[in-house]
């Protein structure tokens, strides 16, 4: 970092210079905040693209630099003037710690079934740190106005800003995410978004964060880059195979007591690898450490699937555990051998914003009788299936008959438990 006056400022390979304010200083300086630095912002993507070693912090200083360039252009446009100065003073700083609650390893714990990060939130501003940090600020109630924002819970107009449709999260991790790839997918028209920006009239007599008409094509940007990099990045088979193999690894270690979730809620990328190298059976922490990933047995594309099923793979994982132990068995391999991954993401490309049109008039973008107003809105789920895959990954050569995978999918969840409790097979070897 280097210093300049009453802020310093930090080298960004992304957004080259950042500016940030001494007392916003303290709360980098905090503990909460320096946990970012050791937890990596794409978890194992860096075992596919080798750049993809960025950190949360990065990601943390990035999105409160969008904050304050985002307050700056509605300042210069008149839109805050109504606005008290202490609620406008809340969004760099809410920017700053939205990702103070993440876990270790991306999302793929909360998909292991452990709490929202969003959730977990709070415990990290109750550290004595980060409230000493936040006291100099003198705004009352400021940790839980900070909570209700990262949350998506706050009254504020300003709300939209750090969780929402067009929030600066998006903005920030599409753009450093692609950099640190080294892919093209990822391109946003960062600074069309951030002068497009406005606090919108809606009918209901508030303001929300929304966009002029002139900004929707690159409004359109960052969604197509969305649906890419969720595409070619996030769900990389590879990227996902190391994802089931984590997830299956701690949910083991958690059951069998080894870990527990209040502990790794504080843990880092290093410290809970630490703790599972430790732990009698290593075999899956071996292979992730010497990427020695289980293989693709099946790859299905989710618009050739059976409709019927609700999902259950994504949001049940005690019983995709169960399935996938019972997969294994009637494979003749030894549990934890065959993982099922089917990630899904519904709200990938949903849009509920509101619009200022030229002639001064609102619409709002997301209601079905305008989706014309962004082309995309109109195939956004669509876009979502082409981007899934269910894949089914081993950890040793076996052939696999991907018409009882299909079946799995094409049942509820509840036909499950009904399957597995009658003891009927799931899918031989074909």
């Amino acid at each position: 970092m280097a210093l300049a006056g009453d802020f310093e400022v930090v080298r960004d390979p992304v957004w080259n210079n950042i500016q940030i304010d001494a007392r916003s200083l303290h709360v980098v300086d905090s503990a909460p905040a320096q946990r970012l630095r050791y937890v990596r912002q794409l978890g194992h993507a860096y075992l596919v693209y080798p750049g993809a070693t960025h950190s949360r912090f990065e990601h943390a200083l990035g999105t409160y630099h969008l904050a304050r360039r985002a307050l700056g252009h509605l300042a210069e446009h008149g839109e805050l003037g109504d606005l008290d100065g202490d609620e406008v003073a809340t969004i760099p700083l809410a920017a700053l710690l939205h990702d103070v609650g993440h876990y270790p390893f991306s999302h793929a714990l909360e998909e292991a079934g452990l709490q929202s990060h969003e959730t977990l939130a709070a415990r990290h501003f109750a550290h004595p740190e980060l409230r000493a940090a936040l006291a100099e600020f003198g705004i009352p109630g400021l940790a839980d106005q900070l909570v209700r924002l990262i949350r998506g819970l706050s009254p504020s107009p300003l709300q939209g800003l750090i969780a929402g449709s067009l929030d600066l999260d998006k903005i920030e991790y599409l753009t450093r995410d692609a950099w640190m790839c080294g892919v093209p997918y990822g391109t946003v028209d960062v600074d069309r978004l951030l002068h497009s920006i406005a606090l919108v009239s809606t009918p209901d007599g508030n303001r929300r964060v929304g966009v002029h008409e002139k900004g929707v094509s690159a409004l359109e940007s960052l969604l197509f880059a969305k649906y890419q990099m969720y595409r070619n990045v996030y769900w990389h088979h590879a990227v996902r195979s190391a994802t089931a193999m984590f997830k299956r690894l701690i949910r083991s270690a958690m059951a069998a007591g080894h870990l527990d979730a209040d502990w790794i809620a504080e843990s880092t990328d290093e410290t809970l690898m630490d703790a599972v190298r430790g732990l009698p059976d290593t075999d899956l922490s071996d292979r992730l450490r010497r990427r020695q990933l289980y293989k693709r047995a099946l790859d299905i594309r989710a618009s050739e699937l059976p409709s019927g099923g609700d999902d259950w793979m994504a949001r049940d994982p005690d019983l995709l555990t169960i399935v996938e132990d019972r997969l294994a068995t009637e494979l003749g391999m030894r549990p934890g051998s065959v993982l099922l991954d089917f990630p899904a993401k519904p709200a990938m490309l949903a849009v509920d914003l509101p619009l200022r049109m030229r002639d001064g008039g609102t619409e709002q973008i997301g209601a079905e009788d305008r989706a014309e107003l962004l082309g995309i809105h109109g195939i956004a789920e669509e876009l979502h299936t082409q981007a899934r895959r269910l894949r089914v990954f081993v950890g040793e050569p076996v052939r696999m008959n991907s018409a009882p995978i299909l079946a799995l999918a094409e049942r509820t969840g509840t036909q499950m438990h009904a399957d597995l409790e009658a003891g009927r097979p799931l899918a031989p070897t074909g």
